[in-house]
């Protein structure tokens, strides 16, 4: 994973040895599992703001391995759960955005 100024990116290998650079959205838990949403940052899935989803965990050495959602039924509970965290996001980008009104005052 590479950091960038705003945010954190990881490159991912597409089939046919064809790379991703994505933005890592946030790290979050769905049913027994933890996953991961990331928004490309190039190419026709970023243009029409796309955004995977994949099982997170992390090898002992501490480095992230990525794998794909096995059904549809994980599928939605996982995406379900995604739009809960986008749904917190913005809360908290609102909340921070008044308390920035409020100490400019």
């Amino acid at each position: 994973m590479a950091n960038n100024s705003e945010y954190s990116t990881v490159t991912l290998a597409l089939d046919g040895g064809e790379t991703c650079e994505c933005a890592i959205v946030r790290i979050f838990p769905a049913g027994e599992n933890t996953y991961i949403a990331l928004l490309p940052l190039e190419g026709e899935a970023a243009d029409n703001d796309e955004v995977y989803l994949y099982r997170y965990e992390e090898d002992p050495n501490g480095e992230p391995v990525l794998e794909n959602i096995g059904s549809d039924e994980e599928y939605e509970i996982v995406s379900d759960a995604f739009d809960e965290e986008l749904d917190a996001m913005e809360y908290e980008e609102l909340y921070e955005a008044e308390d920035i009104e409020e100490e400019n005052k």
